[in-house]
């Protein structure tokens, strides 16, 4: 079973992109992983302050592998609000079907 890992952060929109970038390493090195579908930290079109989180897993035990050796981001910015949720996926197919 695929894991999903989505939402997003809220930080000061001054900070935004410095967040962004003090995450990095992170993206990087989830990437490497084996496990490891997708992974990206990325700034929201729309909102200035809103930061989007999207990780797609092969399973639960590839995240927690990951999650065990991951990096800490590079800089500490206060998140001022968030909504990330963890989604248990049994069935993948086509997204127009």
């Amino acid at each position: 079973m695929s894991v999903i890992v989505a939402g997003q952060v809220y930080v000061d929109p001054k900070d935004r992109d410095r967040f962004i970038e003090g995450h990095r390493p992170i993206v990087e090195a989830a990437r490497s992983r084996p496990g490891c579908l997708d992974l990206s930290i990325s700034p929201d079109p729309i909102e200035p302050g809103r930061v989007n989180n999207f990780e797609h897993w092969a399973s639960q035990e590839a995240l927690d592998a990951f999650r065990a050796v991951a990096p800490r981001p590079s800089v500490s910015i206060d998140i001022k609000g968030d909504q990330v949720l963890k989604h248990e996926i049994s069935h993948t197919g086509p997204p127009f079907d």
